[in-house]
C-alpha cells in the first residue's frame, strides 16, 4: 500500500481545471515533490489530499483511506503544514506546541515537546511568542507543532517560500533527519533547486502532469549538450545566442546563459560561441560545459507544448 495515491484526479472550478486527470503516487518513506509555478495546481492537490476538498472525478487515497469519507480516521495519521505562517502570535513556543498537541488528543506531549525543541534549536527560546520569532524560527515553530502529535505523512504547501536562504538550508536539515527515521513527506514548492533533494517528483503546469520521475532521470531527458556562457554584458545576449548555427536553445539563469546545441564535440562547440559573440562585439568571460537543472528541464518542456 502506498502512502498516497492519486488516480485520474480532476478538480474543476466552473470552466477552470485546477487538476486535469492527474496520477501519481508516494510510496511510504518517500520524500516526493510536487514541482510547478503559481497556479499550477499544486495547493488544490494538498488540500485534497488532506480531505479539505472533493475532487471531482477520480479517486484519492491516503494510508489505503479516503481522506473525505474516513477523515477523522485519517487526521492523527497526516500532519499539514501551510505556506503561510498559522499559528498563534501571543502564546509562546511552548504553548503553541501544547496546543496544538492536545488538539490531536496527545495528552502526554513533554518529552515530544521537548525533543522537536531539541531537534530544531528552539529550546532556548521556548518562553518567546510566536509573533516575536524571525521567519525561519516561525517555520521551525509550525513544524514543530504539526510534528508533536507524530504523523506517519507529513504534507507541506511551500513552506520555505519567504524565508531567508539560512533558514531554508536548516529547514531542509530538519526534513532530512525526519525523512531518515521513516516519515513520509509530500511537498509543493516552486522553487526547481529543492526539487532535487526528492526521491521523486512530479511538475505540473496549468493543472496537467508534464513529466513524474526521479530528478536525476529527468535532467538526463534534455537532448544535446548544454553550455553555460556568462558574457561582459549586463544581460545574457540570448537574441545573439539563439542565431548561432546549431543552437537548440538560449535561457537567461540570472547573469548567466544555458545554451543548448545540438550534440557534438565540446571544444568545438565552446570555440564556436566564442567566435560568434567575437563577432557580435561581445566578449566572452567564460563558456563552459555544464549539466542540466530541472528547471532547464521544465523549461524545456514547456517550449515544446
Amino acid at each position: 500500500m502506498q502512502a498516497i495515491e492519486f488516480d485520474r484526479v480532476t478538480r474543476q472550478y466552473g470552466l477552470l481545471r485546477a487538476l486535469d486527470d492527474v496520477s501519481f503516487f508516494v510510496g511510504r518513506g518517500e520524500m516526493f515533490g510536487m514541482i510547478g509555478p503559481d497556479g499550477a495546481g499544486k495547493t488544490t492537490a494538498i488540500r485534497i489530499a488532506c480531505g479539505l476538498l472533493r475532487p471531482s472525478s477520480g479517486t484519492v487515497k491516503v494510508l489505503g483511506l479516503d481522506p473525505i469519507k474516513d477523515h477523522a480516521r485519517i487526521t492523527g495519521a497526516v500532519g499539514y503544514l501551510s505556506q503561510r505562517f498559522s499559528l498563534y502570535g501571543d502564546l509562546t513556543i511552548d504553548e503553541n506546541i501544547a496546543f496544538f498537541a492536545e488538539l490531536h488528543g496527545v495528552r502526554d506531549y513533554g518529552a515530544a515537546r521537548d525533543r522537536l525543541l531539541e531537534m530544531t534549536q528552539l529550546t532556548r527560546f521556548r518562553g518567546r511568542r510566536a509573533d516575536r520569532l524571525s521567519g525561519g524560527m516561525k517555520q521551525k515553530l509550525a513544524l514543530s507543532c504539526t510534528l508533536v502529535h507524530e504523523p506517519d505523512v507529513l504534507i507541506l504547501d511551500e513552506p520555505t517560500t519567504g524565508v531567508d536562504p539560512v533558514a531554508r538550508r536548516e529547514f531542509w536539515k530538519l526534513l532530512s533527519e525526519f525523512l531518515s527515521r521513516g516519515l513520509t513527506i509530500l511537498m509543493a514548492t516552486p522553487y526547481l533547486d529543492e526539487a532535487e533533494r526528492c526521491a521523486r517528483i512530479v511538475l505540473l503546469h496549468e493543472g496537467r502532469v508534464l513529466a513524474m520521475d526521479r530528478p536525476a532521470v529527468l535532467q538526463r531527458t534534455l537532448s544535446g549538450r548544454l553550455f553555460e556562457v556568462i558574457t561582459a554584458t549586463s544581460r545574457p545576449p540570448l537574441d545573439v545566442l539563439g542565431r548561432i548555427p546549431g543552437v537548440l536553445d538560449a535561457q537567461a539563469f540570472g547573469d548567466r546563459a544555458h545554451v543548448r546545441l545540438e550534440a557534438g564535440d565540446d571544444g568545438r562547440a565552446v570555440a564556436a560561441l566564442s567566435a560568434a559573440l567575437a563577432q557580435a562585439g561581445i566578449a566572452a568571460v567564460r563558456i563552459r560545459p555544464t549539466v542540466a537543472s530541472l528547471e532547464d528541464v521544465f523549461i524545456d518542456m514547456l517550449n515544446r507544448g
